[in-house]
């Protein structure tokens, strides 16, 4: 019989536990084919101590809020996302400012500019931009940025309007220029697992120039998730992988970004 010479894949190597406790800084557990409970618990299981779950629209808004009441690890952003942003109205902004200060409610997001896709004119998505950065700022809370090939023009908003006090570049898609740009602003940076990717080089030069204080770490789940996992849906407790690759790349041991994490978690969210 002839041997057999297939190749036998490689073992996918166990999610390490992180030395000091992180947070998911962008979920969308809606999304997820898991109960709620049982998302926090294995994140809780690997040091993902808490989660902010994000809303695109009204209904996931609306969900986001409530999931995060019920819930005492669960934290939400509500917004509209620049995609759905056609005919938006004046009611359903306004609803989105009433759900923006609810207590478990830490951030106005996702929200921004998207020009890769065009589901919606540019013109609708900046007018719903500045709409959101104002909400952010009357209810003082940060303001979450989706940004997808609009650096300039989200950056341009952002200084026409005023920036709120906290602003966050989820899922962080500029280059070393970019991070250095937002550093000197103070905005936060927060990674997903796209860092681990083998093409994320630039992604990787952004982070080395990104300041330790303006780092944040999130799933955007159950998107992007990280190597050695990447093929299949992301979740919180897959955080650890991208943990430590930004641990690697930074210079720093993983116990000193966490602790990192956690504090300007604490700075801007207040948990």
């Amino acid at each position: 019989m002839a041997a057999d010479t297939a190749k036998k894949p490689r073992p996918v190597p166990p999610t390490p536990r992180l030395p000091v406790a992180v947070f998911d800084d962008h979920c969308h557990l809606d999304m997820l084919d898991m109960p709620v409970a049982e998302a926090v618990e294995r994140a809780r299981a690997v040091g993902v101590s808490r989660i902010v779950t994000i809303g695109c629209d009204l209904p996931s808004s609306e969900w986001a809020a409530k999931t995060a009441a019920e819930h005492p690890d669960v934290y939400a952003g509500v917004a509209i996302h620049p995609n759905d942003t056609k005919g938006l109205t004046d009611d359903v902004l306004a609803r989105i400012a009433e759900l923006a200060r609810e207590p478990k409610v830490v951030v106005v997001g996702e929200t921004g500019l998207d020009y890769y896709r065009d589901h919606a004119t540019p013109d609708e998505q900046r007018r719903a931009f500045r709409a959101h950065i104002a909400i952010a700022k009357e209810s003082g809370r940060a303001l979450m940025i989706h940004d997808r090939d609009a650096h300039a023009d989200v950056l341009r908003l952002l200084d026409e309007e005023g920036a709120p006090e906290t602003v966050v570049f989820h899922c962080f898609s500029g280059d070393a220029e970019m991070a250095r740009v937002c550093s000197d602003k103070g905005y936060v940076m927060s990674f997903a697992g796209n860092v681990t990717f083998k093409n994320a080089q630039p992604l990787r030069d952004a982070l080395a120039v990104a300041p330790l204080d303006l780092i944040l770490v999130e799933t955007d789940a159950p998107f992007m998730t990280p190597v050695p996992h990447r093929g299949k849906p992301n979740a919180s407790h897959l955080i650890p992988h991208t943990v430590e690759l930004m641990a690697s790349v930074k210079g720093v041991p993983v116990d000193e970004l966490c602790a990192a994490i956690a504090a300007t978690g604490k700075r801007i969210y207040g948990f």
